[in-house]
């Protein structure tokens, strides 16, 4: 999926000047590499998945939602945070968590999975 396909594209526009920048189509959305690892994912399809997603640990949600308290665990991948596109602070937020990532905020960032060989995968129901 080209990045002009999707309307949140523009959150990673600051990335764009990282060497290790790569976006990559991840389930329909638009997801933002940096140093090899899944940082961000932005969605805009239905909800719960028309927002943006912070991929990381658990165990850092609370250091990051003290910095981000607009961030939220996400319904359905509840290992990772959320903001929803209607949130009042959403671009606030998102342009926040873009820079963390430029920034190489050790809180943000998970190793991918390695593909599944065969089938495409599609995001969870809820």
């Amino acid at each position: 999926m080209p990045a002009a396909l999707n309307s949140l594209a523009w959150i990673f526009d600051v990335l764009e000047r990282e060497e290790t920048y790569l976006p990559k189509p991840m389930f329909g959305c638009l997801a933002a590499y940096l140093d090899g690892q899944l940082c961000l994912v932005a969605a805009d399809r239905d909800e719960p998945w028309n927002g943006l997603l912070v991929c990381t640990s658990q165990d850092r949600h609370a250091a990051l939602i003290e910095d981000l308290p607009a961030l939220r665990p996400h319904p359905v991948l509840g290992k990772w945070l959320y903001i929803p596109e209607t949130d009042p602070g959403f671009e606030d937020t998102a342009r926040q968590a873009a820079a963390l990532v430029l920034a190489h905020d050790e809180r943000i960032g998970v190793e991918p999975k390695p593909r599944r060989k065969g089938g495409r995968m599609s995001l969870p129901k809820e």
